[in-house]
C-alpha cells in the first residue's frame, strides 16, 4: 500500500499554524486529516496543567512520540495527514523525538516553517487571549535552521490561502520533499 503524505507544519506559537492548517484541509482536493498542536492539551487528564508553560505533568517524549505515531499510523494506512507542531532545540520539542518514530525516510514527509514577524506573533498571541504573553518569542531563538525545511511560509505577508497554495503546489510533487531524507541521512552518520 502506498503511504500518505504527512504535512508536518512547524512554527512558534500564534505563527498561524492551526489557520493555515484549517485552510489546508479546505483547500486540497485529496482528504487530509489533522492532527492539532494543541491536541495533547486537549486530550491530557484534566488533574493537568491547561496552560502552555507547564503542557502536561507526564513526560513530554513518550507523550509526543504517541501523538506522532498516530501520524505514522495515518501515512501507514494510506492517509493524508497534517501535524501542526513546535520543534526547537529544546529536549522537550526535539525533531529527533519525530525522527525516532519514524523506521527510515520512505515517508512523504513535506517539512514546512511559518514564520511572522515578532511584532505580528505579539499582536496575535494578545487578541487571541489563550497564550502566554511572550512564549511564541521565547521559542523564536530554539528553532531548527531554516535550512531544515522544505519551505517556509510566511503568514504574515501572505494571505492564508496565499500560503495554503503555496503547500498544496509542493505537497503535489513528493518527489521533492527533501528535509526528511536530508535530516535521515545527518541521524545515521
Amino acid at each position: 500500500m502506498e503511504k500518505g503524505k504527512i504535512i508536518l507544519i512547524n512554527g512558534v506559537s500564534s505563527a498561524g499554524k492551526t489557520t493555515l492548517s484549517q485552510t489546508l484541509q479546505q483547500r486540497f482536493t485529496e482528504q487530509y486529516f489533522l492532527i492539532p498542536g494543541d491536541i495533547v492539551n486537549d486530550i491530557s487528564p484534566p488533574k493537568n496543567s491547561p496552560s502552555y508553560n507547564l503542557r502536561f505533568t507526564a513526560d513530554p517524549k513518550p507523550v509526543m512520540s504517541s501523538v506522532f505515531g498516530c501520524a505514522k499510523a495515518f501515512a501507514d494506512n494510506g492517509l493524508n495527514v497534517i501535524v501542526e507542531t513546535i520543534f526547537t532545540t529544546d529536549a522537550h520539542f526535539a525533531l529527533d523525538n519525530f525522527l525516532g518514530v519514524f523506521p527510515n525516510d520512505n515517508y512523504p514527509i513535506l517539512f514546512a516553517l511559518l514564520t511572522c514577524p515578532l511584532e505580528e506573533l505579539r499582536r496575535r498571541e494578545k487578541e487571541r487571549g489563550d497564550r502566554q504573553i511572550g512564549w511564541g518569542e521565547s521559542l523564536l531563538a530554539k528553532l531548527d535552521p531554516p535550512n531544515t525545511y522544505d519551505i517556509i511560509i510566511d503568514t504574515y505577508n501572505s494571505t492564508k490561502e496565499e500560503c495554503a497554495d503555496e503547500i498544496i503546489r509542493l505537497a503535489n510533487s513528493p518527489e521533492r520533499f527533501m528535509a526528511f531524507k536530508t535530516l535521515w541521512q545527518q541521524r545515521c552518520i
